[in-house]
């Protein structure tokens, strides 16, 4: 697994709801990172600090107060480009339809939208992956600039997953909402990507049953965790 893939799988650990037991995957965490890009690897490692002189109880509650819409922090993907409207729905069914492309059953309770499931999908298919966040790249960048606006160490997060995306970010809210405007690099989802969406006359699929193939589990997000661990189980100790 390269450096980026782990970037993003242990970035979507820390940004699903944290819950109770976020603490004691902290080491295997911090392992994960060993093998990351060193800048980005220093920001998530920041964050897991700060983190871990929270009790568990002070870091779900900023969890809580740092993700909605209404304050424009969103950790959902379609809803930067659809908001909250009938248009979304399609853009979730072509999301599910992705994922079973590469041999995978999404299985959570969360969304298929939800950001650490698609940092997930592209730790495991880094090209695919890279491409659907790249897609999304202005979503992930005013999610970035909001969270720094508001002084939010989630910020470091967002910094090191855009840092595993081709080309600078932008530095201002007018420069994210003009690659809004404008799109994604053709070349990333143009003719012969795998992320085309759904044409004409294809019918949408039925939801997809819960499960996943024995050799690529889909974890929900209460086990996202693991995937993790998983990682870092073969570079150091349990």
């Amino acid at each position: 697994m390269s450096g980026d893939a782990l970037l993003r799988l242990v970035a979507g650990c820390v940004l699903q709801y944290p819950g109770d037991y976020f603490h004691d995957d902290l080491p295997r965490l911090r392992a994960a990172l060993a093998g990351a890009p060193a800048e980005p690897a220093r920001l998530l490692s920041s964050f897991l600090d700060e983190a871990e002189r929270q009790s568990p109880i002070e870091l779900c509650a900023q969890y809580t107060s740092t993700f909605d819409t209404r304050n424009r922090r969103c950790l959902y993907l379609t809803w930067w480009v659809d908001g909250d409207t009938r248009r979304r729905g399609l853009s979730l069914v072509r999301l599910k339809r992705i994922y079973r492309d590469f041999g995978l059953e999404f299985a959570g309770e969360e969304l298929p939208d939800f950001l650490p499931v698609a940092l997930e999908f592209a730790a495991r298919q880094e090209e695919a992956g890279t491409e659907l966040l790249q897609e999304h790249r202005a979503g992930l960048e005013l999610l970035r600039l909001a969270l720094t606006e508001s002084a939010s160490p989630y910020a470091r997060v967002m910094e090191a997953v855009c840092a595993t995306l081709p080309g600078p970010s932008p530095e201002t809210k007018a420069e994210a909402k003009a690659l809004a405007k404008n799109g994604p690099p053709q070349e990333l989802v143009g003719a012969g990507s795998a992320l085309e969406p759904f044409g004409p006359g294809i019918d949408m699929p039925a939801d997809f049953p819960l499960g996943a193939p024995a050799d690529l589990p889909w974890p929900t997000s209460a086990r996202a965790t693991n995937a993790a661990a998983s990682v870092a189980s073969e570079r150091v100790p349990a």
